[in-house]
């Protein structure tokens, strides 16, 4: 009965093993993503700042609702319910509270 036992314990073992591995590999992916994602809001902060920076110097105003409502709908539409909270909060990063 041991035997049984043991070979039992050592395929849970190498399971876990492997487990643990491709956990491991797919945060050090997750982390990579989010340096990337991370980049990239840096990158549409400043993109965003040069839009209202010529749109204000153009005597328009800061905001442009109608685009942001487009944003607000793309995401949605891509990610459901949740795409518009992450839209709000990448608005919100990029132009501030209104």
């Amino acid at each position: 009965m041991s035997s049984s036992v043991s070979a039992t314990e050592a395929a849970e073992a190498t399971e876990a093993t492997k487990a643990a591995d491709v956990i491991g590999t797919a945060r050090e992916r997750i982390d990579a993503l989010d340096g990337q994602i991370l980049d990239l809001v840096r990158e549409r902060m400043a993109v965003s700042a040069t839009v209202q920076e010529a749109r204000i110097a153009a005597g328009g105003r800061r905001v442009h609702l109608s685009r942001e409502m487009e944003i607000l709908d793309r995401y949605r539409q891509r990610l459901g319910k949740p795409g518009t909270t992450l839209a709000m909060t990448l608005l919100e990063l990029c132009r501030g509270r209104i």
